[in-house]
C-alpha cells in the first residue's frame, strides 16, 4: 500500500492535472534547476576567493564579503526553489494518500479548489522570493563594493572591495529574475486552464 502511495505521489508530481502544469514542471521546472546547479556554480562558485578589499588581508576580505553577501545567491535559489515546490508537493501528497486520480482533480470542486489554492500559494512564494532576492542582490552587481569595516579595526574605516566577474553576474541575476516573472505568468496561465476547463465540465454535465 505504502509503494502505491509512493508511486501515485510521484506520478502526481511530474504530471499535474493541466497542460501548462506539466509544461512547467517537466520543461520549466528542470531548465531552471540545471540553469542554477551547472551555471550558478560556475559563475558564482569560487566568488568568496576571489573577492579582495584594499588593504588585501584575509580577514577583511572575509568580513567585507560576509557584509556583500549577507547569504550566497546559490543557497538563496536553491531555497526558493524547494519552498516554492512545497505546496504542489503537499496537495500531490494529500491526492496520492485519498488515492485521487489526476483526472478526479479537475472533475470535482473540492479537489479543484484545493488544487487552485496550492497554484496561488507557489505565485505568492515566487512574489515573495522575487522581492526578497530585489533586497538582498539588488539588479545589477556594480564592480566596486564600498565595506564600512570599522568594526574591525579603526584604520579600515570605509575600505574598496573588488566584486569578480561582475558583468557575469550581472546576467545570471537578470535571468533569474526572468526565471521567477516567466514561473509567476505560467502560474496564473494555469489557473485560467483550470477554470476554463472547470466551465467545460460544468457545461458537458
Amino acid at each position: 500500500m505504502s509503494l502505491n502511495y509512493i508511486r501515485n505521489f510521484y506520478e502526481g508530481c511530474l504530471r499535474p492535472p493541466t497542460v501548462i502544469g506539466q509544461f512547467h514542471t517537466l520543461f520549466f521546472g528542470s531548465v531552471r534547476m540545471f540553469f542554477l546547479g551547472v551555471l550558478g556554480f560556475a559563475v558564482y562558485g569560487n566568488e568568496a576567493l576571489h573577492f579582495s578589499c584594499d588593504p588585501d588581508r584575509r580577514e577583511l576580505n572575509l568580513y567585507c564579503y560576509n557584509q556583500f553577501r549577507p547569504i550566497t545567491p546559490q543557497v538563496f535559489w536553491a531555497l526558493q526553489l524547494v519552498t516554492v515546490l512545497v505546496p504542489g508537493a503537499v496537495f500531490h501528497l494529500y491526492a496520492a494518500c485519498k488515492n485521487i486520480d489526476q483526472e478526479e482533480i479537475l472533475e470535482r470542486p473540492l479537489y479543484t479548489v484545493f488544487y487552485i489554492i496550492s497554484v496561488l500559494l507557489r505565485i505568492i512564494l515566487e512574489v515573495i522570493a522575487f522581492w526578497l532576492q530585489s533586497h538582498l542582490f539588488g539588479f545589477q552587481v556594480h564592480p566596486l563594493f564600498m565595506c564600512e569595516a570599522s568594526a574591525l579595526e579603526k584604520t579600515f574605516n570605509v575600505t574598496k572591495c573588488m566584486v569578480p566577474e561582475h558583468f557575469e553576474k550581472t546576467i545570471f541575476l537578470s535571468a533569474m529574475y526572468t526565471f521567477t516573472v516567466i514561473t509567476i505568468l505560467l502560474c496564473i496561465a494555469e489557473i485560467f486552464e483550470i477554470l476554463c476547463r472547470r466551465l467545460g465540465y460544468l457545461n458537458n454535465q
